[in-house]
């Protein structure tokens, strides 16, 4: 006797036996259920979501005998033929082997006929978008007013290379990827009704690695059933999908919150006896990382159970915010670089060491850049600790940072061209971006008397001084000195260059001098005399920024 897999033998019969797409299955149910079927369908998602399993029931639900219902009987002639794909009246057709327009044509030289058997003839067309463009041109006018007795389904993985027209002519319903716990779900299920023994972890391994695909896990859980000899277990999950236990990953990333590059290594290496998919590490790695950023940013938030709570919290407490954001963003952009590494565990081991190279850290020496964390439980402590620890090394080894000028009260008299002189350091250390950087960029320091800050725009940048912006220079000139400012805006201020003007000028400077060197190179001069040659000096740029 031979076998049937598993996403064949399970295959839903009814609406009620699948899985997710409530959104799909309510508004098919209604609408038969109220007699406003739709004369063409069209089903969207990604492989093996269900797109033709709904397509099917819809027909069954449309040709029962017992009458068009949301749901069909399933014991009747027709509920019975349509399960084995033998009903005379619905016609499946595989666009991807049938692309030339003779073929729908011929396919639809048939539409004018009633049904043989059924109430409706039913046309499913499956993968729609690999038909030629005249193939849809010969569909359109039958697919807009088909006769009453003839319902059109279409599914297709790639909606977006469907001609407008087609896509108009159809009720549209998106299928959604099935969740994690949906195919596990569906999985010990099946297990418990075949009686297999199984272990939860394995099913969610399983779930994940089906990648939102309940076809593709079944296909998964044939496979396992089979390499573990009829029962499914953890080892032997992670045997055939060449994933490691969750462990590994959590030692790597504790050597990471240490900051101490041969442990990280040692941990990776480790890697190397299990024949691990690397792909599969760093994704692991990613997750853990991404459930870290969640528990800082929001605490208590209950965490999935991937990795065990505790490890979250102590990683989350070990490790600051920027770490784990750089972390992440390796991982996951070290996991696309796999395939271009000499080899995956060269790969592996690259990302883990940019990890580390690139840490948020102003580095005191090579041998900060790895240094062991220093001790503290909070994020924030930990990175103003280690700041605190290269400050003090620095101390000996270079004269210490000037502090922000701080600008004086000017005399009552008139505003000293001082003041203006400090506005670009000043600038350089106020605490804004975007638009309200670019409008302290066009200002000018006039004056600074007590907690009064007087500035004049550039009137060709007036505009940018809306309340909001002014607003936020407020804030950012009161943070500087550390006191409550207000800010004075002079529109009869004597004209003095902005920091902004000052860039403008030093660029048109840098440009005029890029342009007298190369007309009076001689390697130009010569060119210009024997071939005569044009240079164009508006196409010149400096080379230094």
């Amino acid at each position: 006797m031979s076998y049937t897999a598993l996403a064949r033998t399970w295959r839903p019969r009814n609406f009620a036996e699948m899985v997710g797409q409530e959104h799909v299955l309510r508004a098919l149910s209604n609408a038969l259920d109220n007699d406003r079927v739709h004369h063409a369908f069209l089903f969207t998602g990604t492989r093996g979501v269900g797109k033709t399993t709904v397509a099917r029931i819809l027909a069954k639900s449309l040709n029962c005998e017992k009458g068009v219902t949301a749901t069909p009987c399933g014991d009747c002639s027709a509920c019975r033929e349509i399960d084995q794909g033998r009903f005379v009246d619905l016609i499946e057709v595989d666009a991807a082997s049938r692309t030339k327009v003779d073929d729908t044509r011929e396919l639809l030289d048939n539409v004018q006929y009633l049904p043989t058997r059924g109430r409706y003839k039913v046309y499913l067309i499956d993968e729609v978008h690999m038909l030629s463009g005249h193939s849809f041109n010969a569909l359109l006018k039958t697919l807009e007013e088909p006769p009453p007795h003839v319902k059109f389904l279409l599914a297709t993985t790639d909606p977006h290379k469907l001609p407008v027209t087609v896509l108009s002519r159809c009720l549209q319903f998106n299928l959604k990827r099935l969740s994690v716990p949906l195919i596990s779900g569906r999985m010990q299920h099946i297990l418990e009704a075949e009686k297999v023994p199984f272990e939860a972890p394995a099913l969610r391994l399983l779930a994940q690695a089906a990648d939102g695909s309940l076809r593709d896990g079944l296909s998964l859980l044939d496979q396992l059933i089979a390499f573990g000899g009829g029962k499914v277990d953890e080892d032997a999950a992670r045997a055939m999908l060449g994933s490691i236990d969750r462990d590994h990953v959590v030692k790597i990333a504790r050597a990471l919150a240490g900051g101490e590059m041969p442990a990280v290594l040692d941990a990776a290496r480790k890697l190397e006896e299990f024949s691990p998919d690397y792909a599969a590490v760093m994704n692991d790695l990613a997750s853990l990382l991404q459930r870290v950023a969640v528990l800082q940013a929001v605490p208590g938030t209950e965490i999935e159970d991937d990795f065990d709570p505790a490890v979250v919290a102590e990683l989350a407490d070990a490790l600051s915010a920027e770490d784990v954001q750089l972390y992440y963003q390796i991982a996951i952009l070290g996991r696309r670089d796999l395939l271009l590494a000499p080899n995956p565990r060269a790969g592996f081991e690259m990302a883990l060491i940019r990890m580390l190279a690139f840490r948020p850290v102003t580095p005191g020496g090579p041998s900060q850049t790895l240094a062991a964390p220093v001790a503290s439980k909070s994020g924030p402590a930990r990175a103003g600790a280690r700041l605190a620890v290269q400050a003090e090394s620095k101390a000996d080894s270079r004269p210490a940072r000037k502090t922000p000028p701080v600008v004086e009260s000017a005399p009552a008299v008139a505003p000293q061209v001082a003041r203006s002189a400090a506005w670009p350091e000043i600038l350089a250390n106020l605490d804004l971006t975007g638009a309200a950087r670019q409008l302290a960029a066009n200002c000018a320091l006039v004056e600074h008397r007590d907690n009064v800050v007087a500035l004049s725009v550039d009137p060709r940048h007036a505009a940018m001084a809306t309340s909001a912006q002014r607003e936020r220079l407020t804030q950012a000139l009161s943070k500087y000195f550390g006191n409550p400012v207000k800010i004075d805006w002079r529109e009869d201020a004597p004209a003095v260059e902005t920091p902004a003007q000052a860039r403008e000028r030093d660029q048109a400077d840098r440009v005029a001098a890029a342009r007298r060197s190369l007309e009076e190179d001689p390697t130009v001069k010569a060119l210009q005399e024997r071939f005569g040659a044009t240079l164009h000096t508006e196409t010149v740029r400096p080379t230094k920024p």
